[in-house]
């Protein structure tokens, strides 16, 4: 029996141009499979999408400017004024000193910049002693509540995260009952035989305390290079005797009420690990440790950057625990910028050096943020060549 065609025609018994082989393809030319070209969409829509995009934000744009970009310029227009407050800072009657506050804080000789180079070192101690201890115990206890077997884990995780949603007020005025000459910690000391300080009236740095317990520095009377260089109008002993005592019990306080916030960010994160990664490694027989060092904290490196930079930024603008606590005392060594600019604006009625010296902490956090990014960067691999 003959085979039929199946194929179909048109009105001339032709077959269709879909069933012809096509001529070739040509460089440049779109062949009979090329998918056709999508056109961009027009200007005009585009534009007025960006339009109803900025009217939008602009509610939020608008009160950014009022509240936050307005107000800094006005205060980097007070920073070159020697204004006490009492008049107009824009109507051209006040004196302007151009940057004659930044050099009375950086340059010149004077009891101001002494005082500033203090509260530069006090700071110092607390960013480089409050970020690692706020940051490791923040992981250890997030590494703990994080378990599956632990039994009351959220009991645990609001037991660790109260201190943070306490008043810092409240917390310090409790702080001050409890580290008192006669307060609870020196009564519980006296209990193992240890005479607790004076802890707030101690203006002892805690190295140099040290370093005299040894007998490598004589802490009343220093000598040598320590004392014979100097830097910003203070020696180079006391740039180098570390926090005092009362500084410490500051520590501990900002210690103690933020390593909660920054457990439960930690928290979040090594819930979102993927389990695959742990079980894998199980598989592997690799302990905790190495779980930690080579799963754990590679998976946590964003979330760490963000914990640091809050912790840096926040450490760089302490301000509440020292009003409260101390207010600079005993001899300026819990002074801070912060509290420098403050006293120095609404104390002294100098409000152009206060904003000089705000002006000043804002470079100093944003070239620490800059350089801590650049510390915690993701590195490519390095691969070497085979000879």
């Amino acid at each position: 029996m003959p085979r039929q065609d199946t194929t179909p025609t048109t009105a001339a018994g032709a077959a269709p141009a879909a069933a012809r082989p096509g001529p070739p393809d040509t460089p440049g030319a779109a062949g009979p499979g090329a998918t056709p070209r999508t056109t961009s969409a027009p200007r005009v829509g585009r534009r007025a999408e960006g339009r109803w995009g900025w009217l939008f934000v602009s509610p939020m744009v608008i009160v950014l400017g009022l509240f936050l970009v307005l107000p800094i310029l006005m205060a980097l227009w007070v920073s070159l004024l020697h204004w006490d407050g009492q008049s107009n800072p824009f109507n051209g009657q006040t004196e302007f000193v151009g940057l004659d506050n930044y050099r009375a804080l950086l340059t010149r000789d004077g009891l101001d910049r002494t005082l500033f180079a203090t509260a530069l070192r006090n700071n110092l101690y607390y960013v480089l002693l409050t970020v690692p201890l706020q940051t490791i115990l923040a992981l250890a206890l997030a590494l703990v509540v994080n378990q599956r077997m632990l039994r009351g884990r959220g009991v645990l995780r609001t037991a660790f995260f109260f201190p943070s949603v306490t008043s810092s007020i409240a917390v310090s005025t409790i702080f001050l009952f409890l580290f008192q000459g006669s307060g609870a910690v020196n009564t519980v000391l006296s209990w193992v035989g240890v005479k607790g300080p004076n802890w707030f009236n101690d203006p002892r740095g805690v190295l140099s305390l040290l370093l005299g317990g040894v007998g490598l520095v004589d802490t009343g009377h220093p000598s040598g290079v320590l004392a014979d260089h100097s830097f910003m109008g203070l020696s180079w002993f006391e740039w180098l005797s570390g926090p005092s005592v009362a500084m410490c019990t500051i520590i501990l306080l900002a210690v103690w009420t933020t390593s909660g916030t920054f457990m439960l960010i930690f928290l979040a994160a090594l819930q979102d690990i993927p389990r695959e990664l742990e079980e894998a490694a199980a598989i592997e027989g690799v302990n905790r440790r190495q779980l930690l060092r080579h799963v754990t904290l590679p998976a946590l490196r964003p979330v760490l950057f963000l914990v640091l930079t809050l912790g840096l930024i926040a450490t760089w603008q302490v301000f509440d625990q020292v009003y409260v606590m101390s207010q600079g005392a005993p001899g300026n060594t819990t002074l801070t910028p912060a509290f420098l600019s403050y006293s120095s604006a609404f104390g002294d009625a100098d409000y152009g050096q206060g904003a000089a010296i705000a002006f000043i902490l804002l470079a100093l956090i944003l070239v620490m943020t800059a350089l801590q990014r650049l510390a915690l960067r993701e590195r490519a691999p390095r691969f070497r060549r085979s000879r």
